[in-house]
């Protein structure tokens, strides 16, 4: 007590009646914000989602835990009031306390609004193109809001933040020649925000084939990659700048090419027919590109013509593009057979013709 009127010179020892009140109020707004003001967000919250506002309702719906703890925060400040019979909102010892806990919730529901929509960034936005890199940037948005939190409740205190700032300066070029290369990575990440080659869920391949597979997530150093055997990878953002990416799934369609090879006794009679037939048995595939087919033949050797057989299949799909690709394989065999061409092995044709 005797300490507690040096911190509080006008405080007043409270009665056994003054506690009990005290503890009905704290009752009381517990149950203000449990059954009122908690049921009056929720149904808010459905009221927004009913029209489709869902950008409010997910951003009162995260507010929700912090304006309850602000709340009972309040009781509880007022409660003690009554108790010591002191005005703890006001007075000079415990105001700047007091105001920096509510500064404190405040900022505490704008970083869980940040914290949901990391976890969910598809749901900032009705557009299904969504920035692949959006929880890039909410991640530093909550990096920089506790910065923001922590200097305005500094400043309540009167805390020199130039002098806090100017040792941060000094530090971070110390710390910043230390860790260049994750820096470097950073800076990377980065550039491939600004430059938006590909979003969550794509499937992409670097011009060197050692990593291909699925976006799953970017954060500040590296891109979580799913690849084909579904093994996650942790890709170095720099790593991906520094090299030339090929996002898969923003093709159209696939292409398909085939080499055969004929024997150079066929006649240009037959060998001319076949092509036909070829060219019309793929135009006539009602899942290829039409006006990109190509059966010509490209190569002329020794004992052998080269046949180059090249088409497009109108999906990204490759489960679907190996099935086009299948049937055209069979007719082209079907073909072959009805106009007899002799098909050789270029490899074969070489050893025979180097034995001679």
């Amino acid at each position: 007590m005797e300490s507690l009127k040096w911190f509080l010179p006008k405080f007043t020892a409270p009665t056994w009646l003054d506690v009990v009140i005290a503890i009905a109020l704290c009752l009381v707004g517990w149950l203000i914000q449990r059954f009122v003001i908690q049921k009056i967000i929720n149904q808010i919250v459905l009221f927004f989602k009913n029209r489709h506002r869902h950008f409010q309702a997910n951003v009162l719906a995260q507010f929700n835990k912090a304006i309850g703890y602000a709340f009972l925060t309040a009781v509880i400040v007022l409660s003690l009031s009554y108790l010591i019979d002191v005005p703890l909102f006001t007075h000079p010892s415990t105001k700047n306390f007091v105001l920096s806990i509510m500064v404190f919730f405040a900022f505490k529901g704008v970083y869980d609004v940040l914290h949901f929509y990391t976890k969910q960034p598809l749901q900032l936005s009705d557009e299904e193109d969504q920035n692949v890199l959006l929880p890039f940037f909410l991640r530093i948005s909550k990096v920089l809001i506790m910065i923001f939190a922590m200097f305005t409740i500094a400043s309540f205190w009167n805390f020199n933040l130039n002098g806090f700032l100017t040792g941060i300066g000094l530090t971070g070029v110390a710390i910043a020649f230390g860790i260049r290369d994750t820096l470097g990575h950073v800076f990377g990440g980065m550039s491939v925000a600004l430059d938006n080659p590909f979003q969550i869920g794509d499937w992409i391949a670097t011009e060197d084939q050692k990593i291909e597979g699925t976006i799953e997530d970017i954060n500040l150093r590296s891109t979580l990659i799913q690849t084909g055997d579904k093994g996650l990878v942790y890709v170095p953002n720099a790593y991906l700048v520094n090299r030339p990416i090929y996002n898969l799934s923003r093709r159209e369609k696939r292409k398909c090419e085939q080499f055969l090879y004929v024997a150079i006794d066929n006649s240009e009679e037959t060998l001319r027919s076949t092509l036909t037939a070829i060219h019309k048995e793929i135009y006539l595939h009602d899942q290829t590109e039409k006006e990109m087919i190509h059966v010509y033949i490209d190569e002329l050797h020794h004992d052998y013509y080269r046949l180059l057989v090249r088409f497009f299949v109108t999906t990204n799909d490759t489960a679907v593009m190996l099935g086009v690709r299948q049937d055209i394989l069979f007719a082209i065999r079907q073909i072959m057979d009805d106009f007899a061409i002799t098909l050789v092995s270029p490899v074969e044709d070489e050893q025979s013709r180097y034995k001679k």
